[in-house]
């Protein structure tokens, strides 16, 4: 089993993978992105035990890659939004999410589908937008079910 901490190593892929290397952190950061921000949002979305969620949902608050903000008073309650460090994990995500398409995509063809908000045209692997050059940042695209998804749905 892999340690928690990569203490002896001076390597910035392993100080990353201490915040962000098990599959639970991943896809609770992918959900972010698809504007899930409440607990029982997440939890019914990836199917994750409540205390394990409770326990990712922290370290990435505490690590700064989210924020946590009240939206009820009585009884207290927060939603969870990206922050800076989250945000700027967007050409990670994509990119990870590309080779994914690429790779293990259902025969259909990819789950989702991300697109320039402004034209419409598709993200390139050099985060531009395909149809009118622009570079893409996470606040300038929309992301829908793409062809495997509605094929899943079918199924």
């Amino acid at each position: 089993m892999l340690p928690r901490t990569y203490d002896a190593q001076n390597c910035s892929i392993a100080r990353a993978l201490e915040v962000l290397g098990d599959r639970w952190t991943l896809l609770v950061i992918r959900d972010a992105f698809l504007g899930v921000r409440r607990f029982d949002d997440f939890q019914r979305d990836l199917g994750v035990a409540r205390n394990v969620l409770s326990e990712r949902l922290q370290r990435l608050v505490d690590e700064g890659v989210l924020e946590r903000h009240r939206y009820q008073k009585r009884p207290e309650r927060f939603e969870y939004r990206l922050g800076k460090k989250g945000i700027d994990l967007w050409p990670a995500i994509m990119t990870l999410m590309q080779w994914g398409d690429r790779y293990y995509a259902p025969p259909d063809g990819p789950p989702r589908v991300v697109r320039h908000r402004d034209c419409g045209g598709a993200v390139t692997e050099h985060l531009t937008c395909g149809t009118c050059g622009a570079e893409l940042t996470a606040r300038d695209v929309v992301s829908e079910p793409g062809p495997g998804a509605r094929a899943q749905a079918a199924a």
